[in-house]
């Protein structure tokens, strides 16, 4: 069946072998077709040049074999007669168990069509059928999109429809015999489905607390009491998704998420999903509450921050994403928005939503404000170039990379807590009413930084253009301490762990003895000895009347057998050869660590009353 001008066929054709068979049928072709893969996909912002899995391309009008063209590295092109179906097969290699790409084995199937639908040139508004092709292999399985269906059978399998190239790019699929389960939040239908559970999932739980988060977030963006209605709807008025799926693929170590229009990819850790209560004599429920390991609060957080994009970026976005160009990168500054304020929101509105406490909200806080103190790249990069770099920087991270950037999510998720305790230091606004300010302003659609730079205005009654300046456009340290304390949160600042005060960072195998340099941060003692990345710190010397050597196990040896000197000889493999560096040993780096003082205070900004 074929259903509409463009119309794709995919089969899990071989599992063994990881491979999708494509038949990609075009109603009617131009006279000179051209075709090409994505080389990036929304979301993720490195060119991953997905054409490298491809292979085997055909094509076909009826009986006729045609000649195809590689113009370059992800386009082909076909002379055909125009008007007459041409057809196109190929295969794409899957194995890539990440949210980005695809994936294929005997248990599971995962794609985004960036990976697998070749874009037709000319036609990429008009509407895309897919089809989703049962076999013997996989009749079994079942399948999860949020593409709209139009002839599928119970388990997933048949026909769906896009309305154009872009809404099928945005709607990733799920194949296999996963855990589904289903919540209504607000009016709005959502599904949950899991590959790769345990025995132990609890996946109620994960249903009840996710309902949390969305209802939660939703009236964030759509809240109900005291708030006026346009005379005539607008786009901003309306919800941002008429069902949502959730698609989570749980595996021995993983973390990361991609959002999409109204479904979101996950993957997690096996160890990090909700357990159910442990099963005690005779087979009964013992009755006590199931121990959640500490990593589910950074799934739910990952959760919340997915679900978030769907208002902030898949709606509100930036104007250079307005449309894509799937064939090169696509530069914006303001990704410290997009990115960042939904860091700042994704655990701040499991606050709100009862899943964590205060304290455990500003561990979490604490541990991004550590993590921007402690990158050098903080006082290089402005998070607006960071945002601009991300293609080159943020995703082709190596060991200088802290040295010379800042990450857009923490260091903008700081930006958000600043403007937003500055608002609210006001006692009349907050970043809040910023946020909805702008959903209204923009329309749920493109947007500047003159957008932000009005809504703020709008909400705050002043300019916030020293702000941006300083915040957003420049390396200034921000006003964190005075703006915490303000709110009821007391700064202690506590010693740094070793590796911070002698500005590494190191790989351990406790199993070897082996202490592996990973990075060396700029201006630090480290860097003034003359360790390397990639140098195997073996040991260290002492000098004076103890003079000794020892072999390290691990970093926090060093202190053991350092005891009262203040300076060491570093005993490091390099390349082989074996050096002596003179180390001093620094004091009086510290850390934060955020105390709750004022809980009234700070409830207002935490959990404020809607």
């Amino acid at each position: 069946m074929v259903a509409g001008p463009v119309h794709y066929r995919v089969e899990c054709a071989n599992l063994q072998a990881h491979l999708f068979v494509v038949t990609l049928t075009i109603a009617k072709p131009a006279a000179i077709q051209r075709v090409s893969l994505p080389t990036w996909i929304p979301g993720s912002y490195l060119i991953r040049e997905f054409s490298k899995n491809l292979q085997k391309l055909t094509a076909a009008q009826g009986t006729r074999r045609l000649h195809t063209d590689q113009l370059d590295k992800c386009t082909w092109e076909i002379q055909c007669t125009p008007a007459k179906p041409l057809k196109l097969t190929y295969e794409v290699y899957a194995l890539d168990n990440s949210v980005r790409t695809a994936w294929l084995d005997t248990s599971r199937g995962f794609f985004n069509a960036t990976s697998l639908c070749l874009q037709v040139h000319g036609q990429t508004k008009y509407a895309h059928g897919l089809e989703l092709a049962a076999n013997a292999a996989t009749r079994h399985w079942s399948v999860a999109t949020g593409l709209t269906s139009k002839k599928t059978t119970e388990r997933g399998f048949g026909t769906y429809v896009a309305a154009n190239y872009d809404e099928l790019a945005d709607c990733p699929v799920e194949m296999g015999s996963f855990w589904s389960g289903n919540f209504m939040a607000r009016g709005v239908q959502h599904r949950f489905v899991v590959a790769g559970a345990t025995a132990s999932f609890d996946g109620a739980r994960l249903l009840a607390d996710t309902q949390k988060i969305c209802e939660t977030q939703m009236d964030f963006w759509h809240p109900k009491a005291g708030k006026a209605r346009a005379a005539k709807p607008t786009k901003a008025d309306s919800p941002a998704h008429k069902s949502y799926l959730f698609m989570l693929n749980a595996v021995d170590d993983g973390y990361g998420g991609l959002e999409h229009r109204n479904s979101t990819s996950l993957i997690c850790s096996r160890k990090d999903l909700p357990r159910r209560a442990a099963i005690g004599k005779g087979g009964a429920i013992d009755g006590k509450p199931a121990r959640q390991p500490e990593g589910y609060t950074t799934l739910l957080g990952l959760i919340s921050h997915e679900y978030f994009h769907t208002w902030n970026v898949k709606r509100l976005r930036p104007i250079e994403f307005a449309t894509y160009d799937y064939s090169a990168e696509n530069y914006t500054e303001l990704l410290w928005f997009f990115e960042g304020f939904t860091s700042y929101y994704d655990d701040l509105l499991l606050r709100r939503a009862g899943l964590i406490d205060d304290v455990t909200y500003l561990k979490l806080l604490n541990k991004t404000i550590n993590q921007v103190q402690q990158t050098p790249g903080d006082l290089v990069q402005t998070v607006a170039q960071a945002s601009f770099d991300a293609w080159v920087k943020y995703y082709r991270q190596d060991e200088n990379t802290p040295n010379t950037t800042v990450s857009y999510y923490t260091k903008g998720a700081l930006v958000a807590l600043c403007f937003d305790l500055t608002l609210r230091a006001g006692g009349k606004a907050s970043l809040d009413d910023v946020m909805r300010e702008l959903w209204q302003r923009c329309q749920a659609g493109p947007m500047t930084e003159s957008d932000f730079s009005a809504a703020i205005e709008a909400v705050g009654a002043r300019s916030f253009s020293p702000e941006l300046a300083h915040w957003v456009h420049s390396t200034q340290v921000l006003p964190l301490k005075e703006l915490l304390e303000a709110h009821g949160i007391t700064v202690m600042e506590d010693p740094a762990q070793l590796a911070q005060r002698l500005g590494l960072r190191v790989s351990e195998n406790a199993g070897l003895s082996n202490i592996t340099v990973k990075t060396v941060l700029r201006g630090g003692a480290a860097e003034q000895a003359g360790f390397q990345s990639g140098d195997e710190w073996l040991g260290i010397e002492t000098t004076g009347n103890d003079k000794s050597a020892w072999r390290l196990g691990k970093l926090d040896d060093l202190l053991l057998y350092a005891g009262t000197h203040k300076k060491v000889s570093a005993l490091v493999s390099r390349d082989k050869r074996l050096l002596q560096l003179p180390l001093a040993l620094p004091s009086g780096v510290s850390t934060w660590r955020l105390v709750l003082k004022d809980a009234e205070c700070a409830r207002k900004w935490l959990n404020p009353v809607s």
